[in-house]
């Protein structure tokens, strides 16, 4: 019994794998080109970001440091 279930849910697998290769190779130039201007605007925002998160992150440590300044220091 387990064999069967084994094979028809290889089966159902191998099938569902062939759809998504043949339905990826018919996508578009306009489809492509959309993801590759998004990956590009993501990719540009991101370079925006990391200043930011830098800025942040020292901004932490310097207030824990002087947290730990200051608790001594009492």
């Amino acid at each position: 019994m387990f064999k069967k279930l084994g094979l028809i849910f290889a089966s159902i697998m191998g099938l569902m794998i062939a759809s998504v290769e043949s339905a990826h190779a018919t996508l578009n130039s306009g489809v492509a080109a959309g993801f590759t201007a998004l990956q590009t605007d993501a990719l540009a925002l991101v370079d925006l970001v990391w200043p930011v998160v830098i800025a942040v992150t020292v901004a932490f440590i310097i207030l824990g440091l002087f947290k730990k300044a200051a608790g001594k220091a009492v």
